[in-house]
């Protein structure tokens, strides 16, 4: 019984922050917080066991001595353990709370007094259940295994290797009532360690949800470009290999458009760095609002973008391109800088039988300078 307090307090202490070689000063302090109240739980827990053994010792069925000898070892073992906590001893050990030291010392206190009092060998050997429950419950495969084999080696030594009478102390009223209070407690310890197994399982399934919400997060923000909020080139080129695969499979046009926005050197060289990233995000953030849910949009490099319409003709895309263009040039541009006028040019190109992603830019890419060596301000089909 005497493993209650250390594997709870690990188990929730691990629960509420991430275990680090030097954890953060508010998570060190929570767990000596919850360190300190379930150790004091323990000594609790051999002051009540203690009643009971001097209920046994007034019906003469084992001497007080045992009850004062498992007091002191009970405590004095919980009082050891929570120096070395305290000084900072344990915090060196990789598990900071020494659950299978602190295992076997309860094992063998148990096992001890169930030998020197074998008249009342049922109040030691069930705290055996609680012991080995709480254990398992921090302890890893292996030493869930050695706990389990010492327990074995014990208990063989205890009943095969020695002539003493365990037994179950019920001669008297006083003995059945002893024994009532052992059982009645030994599987309310039990049915604690079930309800606190489940309530771990809730928490620890609430911060699953909300680790995989984050790493979403995290992957969604590592495909995002930093300026504009729109896709960064690596994602949108991945999209792009997607939707061609897609549009091959299911037999749907897909066009793409590369878009450029005219004169953007000259627009930093003259109104500044700043204002050209303001120009960046407006225009990305006009042409988030004016596209279909279907249709990727990305930042291909520099001021170029890429813009794939899946399930679009090249008139149909040419249309929308178009209409992106006009919305962009009708922008008030003068509110970032006075006379400051944004436009577009864009080369679009729609998938043939076979394309590759390569192929299928490299046309768009065509149409964009012919759009450029045109005037600008304008849309082209490659």
């Amino acid at each position: 019984m005497q493993t209650a307090a250390p594997v709870t307090s690990d188990l929730i202490a691990q629960d509420l922050s991430i275990s680090e070689k030097r954890p953060a000063p508010g998570a060190l302090r929570q767990r000596t917080r919850i360190r300190r109240q379930m150790l004091g739980y323990v000594c609790v827990s051999y002051l009540i066991d203690t009643t009971i053994l001097l209920i046994l010792a007034h019906a003469n069925t084992l001497s007080p001595a045992i009850a004062l000898g498992y007091l002191v070892c009970g405590i004095g073992s919980t009082t050891t353990f929570f120096l070395l906590a305290e000084s900072g001893i344990s915090e060196r050990f990789r598990d900071p709370y020494m659950v299978i030291p602190q295992a076997a010392v309860g094992l063998t206190i148990m096992l001890a007094f169930a030998w020197l009092a074998p008249t009342a060998g049922i109040l030691f050997l069930s705290n055996l259940f609680v012991v080995f429950s709480f254990s398992s419950l921090r302890a890893s495969a292996r030493e869930t295994a050695a706990i389990w084999t010492a327990m074995s080696v014990g208990l063989a030594i205890l009943f095969l290797g020695t002539s003493q009478p365990i037994t179950v102390p019920h001669d008297t009223h006083v003995e059945r009532v002893a024994t009532m209070l052992d059982l009645a407690l030994t599987i309310g310890r039990c049915m604690f360690i079930g309800i606190f197994a489940a309530s771990l399982r809730q928490t620890l399934y609430r911060k699953s949800v909300k680790l995989k919400e984050a790493y979403r997060r995290i992957e969604e923000l590592a495909e995002l470009d930093e300026l504009t909020g729109s896709f960064n080139r690596r994602c949108i080129m991945r999209m792009l290999d997607d939707e061609i695969a897609r549009s091959s499979r299911i037999r749907q046009p897909c066009s793409v458009a590369l878009i450029d926005l005219d004169w953007f050197k000259r627009i930093n060289d003259a109104h500044g760095h700043p204002i050209g990233d303001e120009v960046l995000r407006t225009f990305a953030i006009t042409v988030f609002a004016n596209i279909r849910g279907i249709d990727r949009f990305g930042r291909y490099g520099g001021e170029e973008f890429l813009l794939i319409l899946p399930e679009t003709e090249d008139d149909a895309a040419a249309r929308i391109l178009d209409r992106l263009r006009m919305i962009v040039a009708e922008l008030d541009w003068s509110a970032l800088s006075p006379g400051m006028a944004v436009t577009i040019s864009a080369g679009i190109a729609t998938l043939a039988p076979d394309e590759t992603p390569d192929g299928l830019l490299a046309r768009a890419d065509q149409a964009l300078y012919s759009a450029k060596e045109a005037g600008r301000n304008r849309i082209a089909t490659g």
